[in-house]
């Protein structure tokens, strides 16, 4: 069993902020875990946008604080998301968070993360593997 907080990550290398200064993520469930998903919670920063395309995860992503604007490029809508507003990119969709207030949510990844992702020019993550255990 594992039990650990948000707070116990701050200031820890699963504490990762983004190159972009766009976000900053606390890692708390990761690929070593070897669970086959990660969890984390994500601030993205009011006034930002945000490109993305998670071309190799299935990302579930809930809202707990803020508010911001989704749009999906692959369908062309616009969806705003506030607390209590899940939304899951299924299908690789590209879309763009445009933060209007601090948006604060609860990310599932799937494959898991390893903790040391970025998006790249694309907006993808790459896709990052632990050592297999011996």
């Amino acid at each position: 069993m594992i039990v650990r907080s948000f707070k116990d990550i701050e200031g820890t290398d699963r504490h990762v902020k983004a190159k972009s200064g766009t976000w900053e993520s606390k890692r708390i469930v990761l690929a070593k875990e070897r669970v086959g998903f990660s969890v984390h919670e994500t601030i993205l920063y009011a006034g930002t946008e945000t490109s993305m395309w998670y071309a190799n995860h299935i990302e579930a992503v809930v809202c707990t604080k803020g508010e911001a604007e989704l749009t999906d490029h692959e369908a062309g809508k616009t969806y705003t998301i506030t607390p209590g507003t899940m939304y899951l990119l299924d299908g690789h969709e590209r879309h763009t968070l445009r933060v209007k207030e601090d948006f604060h949510c609860i990310c599932v990844f799937n494959p898991p993360v390893t903790g040391r992702e970025d998006h790249d020019e694309n907006g993808v993550y790459p896709l990052l593997t632990e050592p297999e255990e011996v």
